[in-house]
């Protein structure tokens, strides 16, 4: 039995130009959450800076706790948006946000998250290509505010939406392709973007992700990876977030690209994601995952 339920009614049901109805409703879907997600944020903020007193100029000058509240509710309601529409135009329940499993493997994603990513600038920092220096402690809660938006946004659309209906239309290794090709292609609008910065997050983030959702057909954690992973990098580690701060800057390190070393190498200005070490070892981890996913037979074709 697939651990992925790729749905099988109304839209999805099986029968002629299935790939056509599964890649319409893919595209309605997507906008109908960014599109959501982009609006309430907006509307939110503005809300929030009124009702404080301040005057919303620019999302920079928002109080933070305020942008923390308003990231964490979309974030909720990002998710039972996606449970309404499916259930609504799929006819079916929604495992993949089955709450029983959501602490423990929330909880074990974020670990894997940082100890990937933790070992990625430690190879960085023991080669000589990325320097790690300390820095006093100035702010957590953008950070976490951050990992919320990244981890929770970003994995509803690429995982449950642009993957699971990929999947449904021309089965999984097509939909591992496409999408992670598609979350690469994305992270070339990212500052200090490079084209070999788009192949390693195609690779690295693009296929570890979608394993631990196949192996798990639920979403917490690839959610819990990617919010790991990235708060790690960018907290803990100060180093660049997919080319910029992304609001993490504040932990008790910061990390940069030794002089002189190559970009490939240390990652550059788009960070350690970027960098020979991070590709190795989160793509290692990827690509085993996919081999245990295999050999266990989720990687069957859709019918």
């Amino acid at each position: 039995m697939e651990a992925v339920e790729l749905g099988n009614a109304r839209v999805l049901r099986p029968g002629k130009l299935l790939w056509l109805r599964a890649m319409g409703w893919m595209v309605a879907l997507f906008v109908l959450i960014v599109a959501f997600a982009a609006l309430f944020a907006n509307g939110m903020l503005r809300v929030g800076t009124a009702a404080s007193g301040a005057t919303f100029t620019r999302p920079e000058l928002v109080p933070e706790p305020i942008k923390f509240t308003v990231i964490a509710l979309t974030a909720v309601l990002v998710l039972l948006l996606y449970r309404g529409a499916v259930r609504f135009a799929e006819n079916r329940r929604v495992p993949e946000l089955s709450l029983r499993e959501m602490p423990a493997e929330l909880i074990g994603g974020l670990l894997v998250g940082a100890l990937l990513m933790a070992g990625s600038i430690g190879l960085l920092w023991a080669t000589g290509w990325a320097v790690v220096t300390p820095k006093p402690i100035a702010a957590i809660l953008p950070a976490i505010r951050s990992s919320i938006q990244s981890g929770v946004i970003e994995e509803v659309v690429f995982r449950l939406i642009v993957f699971r209906l990929c999947w449904r239309a021309f089965g999984p290794w097509w939909a591992l392709a496409i999408s992670a090709l598609l979350f690469g292609a994305l992270h070339l609008g990212n500052p200090n973007a490079t084209i070999f910065a788009a192949i390693c997050i195609a690779l690295e983030a693009g296929i570890l992700l979608a394993t631990f959702y196949i192996l798990t057909g639920r979403i917490w954690a690839p959610i819990g990876v990617h919010a790991g992973w990235n708060f790690t990098q960018g907290w803990v580690f100060g180093a660049a977030v997919s080319g910029g701060s992304g609001g993490f800057n504040g932990g008790p390190l910061s990390t940069q690209p030794a002089a002189g070393v190559p970009e490939m190498l240390s990652g550059g200005g788009f960070g350690p994601e970027a960098s020979l070490p991070g590709l190795l070892v989160c793509t290692a981890a990827g690509l085993s995952l996919l081999w245990l996913s295999w050999r266990k037979g989720r990687m069957t074709a859709a019918g």
